[in-house]
């Protein structure tokens, strides 16, 4: 939860270096030169999740018909869409694309997330632990002398909890230690929890995850590339390319996910979340699917 209250104290000094589009004006309302100002980095050196093209390029008209552009600056969680550049490791310009506003920029809540970690954290608990109970520990049923007139205390075995190598009492037995959450909480979890890497500023889109060889120089430098990163995820749609797999293995600070494993947990332990065109139609596509109950 560390993660998330660093989150919620940013969320209205970081700068959104995205294009909100909710309906309200037009996108022939809007001056073109806007388009061409250029937002200043703030996540990464060659490339940031959400910026204009500083070459002077302007964002697709098609993307903007009867849509509106807001400032960098406006409220957030107002489930506006946003689009964002669309970049690789190299830090090139693979154009644009939309995230949807209903997964990528909803409020923040605290205690949603909080309830979901909690849940995650419980049903990866192996509960395999297990101790012995007075008729499980070895060791004889005798009693071990009379009842009376040895001025002792009085008892009946040698296997009781007072005893050395005796039981345990009430010790663990294995159980389940998973807590029941309702699937809309869990997925709205996840969609604070990407709204609030896209806040930030720490949600980048790549078009993809390839790599020219399996060389853990290559991703070191890539990553060296981005600013205020301490720990990155790279979430791609299909299954991890091998040689990503192999580059990335030695690094404690880069971890991999396909799309399907994506979750709160993980985001939050990373600072910088990388994720491909396709994983992010994935996600789009996985919350947009009607809950069966």
């Amino acid at each position: 939860m560390w993660n998330l209250t660093r989150v919620t104290s940013n969320l209205r000094q970081s700068r959104r270096l995205s294009f909100a589009i909710p309906p309200s004006i037009s996108a022939t309302q809007i001056d073109p030169s806007f388009f061409k100002r250029g937002l200043p980095l703030t996540a990464c050196k060659n490339f940031s999740t959400l910026e204009t093209q500083e070459s002077g390029g302007l964002i697709p008209s098609e993307l903007l018909t009867n849509k509106t552009i807001l400032r960098p600056d406006r409220d957030i969680g107002q489930y506006a869409d946003l689009v964002t550049r669309v970049t690789n490791f190299h830090g090139e310009d693979k154009g644009f694309m939309v995230l949807a506003g209903d997964v990528f920029d909803v409020p923040i809540r605290k205690d949603i997330i909080h309830r979901v970690v909690r849940w995650q954290l419980a049903k990866r608990q192996q509960g395999t632990h297990s101790t012995k109970t007075i008729s499980e520990v070895s060791g004889t049923g005798k009693k071990p002398y009379r009842q009376k007139g040895t001025g002792r205390a009085r008892h009946g075995t040698l296997r009781g909890a007072q005893f050395r190598h005796g039981a345990t009492m009430h010790g663990p037995k294995p159980r389940s230690h998973a807590i029941k959450l309702q699937k809309k909480v869990r997925r709205l979890g996840l969609k604070i929890a990407l709204s609030a890497r896209t806040a930030e500023g720490k949600l980048i889109v790549f078009e993809d995850l390839a790599v020219p060889s399996h060389k853990t120089k290559n991703i070191v430098n890539y990553v060296a590339q981005m600013e205020n990163t301490k720990k990155v995820l790279l979430v791609d749609g299909g299954p991890i390319d091998g040689k990503l797999k192999l580059a990335t293995r030695n690094l404690h600070y880069v971890n991999l996910l396909p799309s399907i494993g994506l979750n709160v947990y993980s985001i939050l332990l990373h600072d910088t979340l990388v994720m491909t065109q396709d994983a992010v139609s994935r996600i789009v596509e996985r919350m947009h699917t009607p809950i069966n109950r």
